[in-house]
């Protein structure tokens, strides 16, 4: 099957198409991304109103655009894909009615996927994709979990984070020491320069037992050492670096627990604070140390993509599974409540 994917869940337009015939990584014949950062610094966020105006005006030139990057045309594609939630319920719904539109035009089948089980799936879209049962850490700006996945649409949630994600946490530690927006990535890069161990602050949660998250404590215990030190550049260099250090432990600490508790050697990981080096390292290195392996997308599939909306997609329309015609999103979806592939 040839599947246009089509992911407008927040502040990221993309749309990618997925071809099933060639099977791993060539099998995406081509994807396009438009953000939105540029749109949203000026507020020092997303507003949901502006993003959901912004897709209208990008998705069917994206959509045009990526097809004839793979060389195709509408008449070619066999099923359609789009987010249909968690996200901004304006934003999935400009993507759920293109794409609605789009297969009814074409008497083509649609599928409305799982956003964070398009993240979870990303990896598998590499050629040397882990195949189940594995563990999996979601770790994004809106989300922070751990899964048990038993089978592609089997998941049980092991821990999950009770207050901010992680990489929301990323965005407002940066905020607060005046990074620019979105903060995570200048937090990131501006830690390379930063001194280990100069600001050690608390490994959240891993003292007691459990696979739950919490990054709350740190973003104030960080908030206070900003406020106490020099506020040099070398000083917010430092802190960044101990912030950094303190959450990729935690995540590490949480993951080998989470390997431990699921009986399994292999860790898939997905979500924009996939993309963060520190964090890739020390999880290979844990998992290689137990035999095992740590599984990651290409950095660009890490990000909301349209690729991850396609290959997901695609899987479940081979199964035979479709929606109806209606434009329906669900913009809270527990992913335990997926049906199996």
């Amino acid at each position: 099957m040839r599947v246009l994917g089509i992911e407008s869940s927040c502040d990221e337009t993309g749309v990618a198409v997925y071809d099933t015939a060639i099977g791993g990584a060539a099998g995406l014949r081509a994807q396009g991304l438009y953000s939105q950062v540029a749109l949203h610094a000026e507020y020092g966020g997303v507003v949901p109103e502006l993003a959901s105006r912004d897709h209208v005006r990008k998705l069917l030139p994206l959509v045009r655009q990526t097809l004839a990057e793979a060389g195709l045309s509408v008449s070619d594609l066999d099923g359609v894909a789009y987010t249909a939630g968690p996200g901004l319920v304006g934003a999935l719904l400009v993507g759920a009615g293109v794409a609605r539109s789009l297969a009814w035009a074409l008497d083509v089948p649609a599928v409305g996927v799982h956003h964070m089980e398009g993240h979870l799936l990303a990896p598998l879209m590499e050629d040397d994709a882990p195949a189940p049962p594995f563990v999996a850490l979601l770790v994004s700006g809106g989300h922070t979990q751990l899964v048990a996945v038993e089978a592609i649409g089997r998941y049980r949630v092991l821990g999950e984070t009770l207050d901010d994600a992680a990489g929301e946490a990323f965005d407002k530690t940066a905020k607060l020491m005046g990074l620019p927006y979105p903060g995570g990535p200048e937090l990131a890069r501006l830690a390379e320069s930063g001194i280990p161990g100069r600001h050690r602050f608390a490994r959240p949660m891993t003292d007691r037992p459990g696979l739950d998250f919490s990054f709350s404590g740190l973003k104030t215990q960080v908030l206070l050492a900003w406020r106490d030190s020099d506020q040099s550049p070398q000083a917010r260099a430092d802190i960044a670096r101990g912030f950094e250090d303190a959450v990729v432990d935690t995540l590490a600490i949480k993951c080998e627990r989470a390997l431990d508790a699921a009986g399994s050697d292999t860790l898939v990981v997905a979500g924009g604070v996939g993309a963060n080096l520190r964090l890739r390292a020390r999880l290979q290195a844990m998992c290689a140390g137990r035999g095992g392996r740590a599984c990651f997308p290409r950095p660009a599939l890490c990000t909301d993509n349209g690729a991850m909306i396609a290959f997901a997609g695609a899987l479940r329309l081979q199964a035979g599974q479709r929606a109806d015609a209606a434009v329906a999103v669900v913009p809270r979806w527990d992913m335990a409540t997926l049906p199996a592939v």
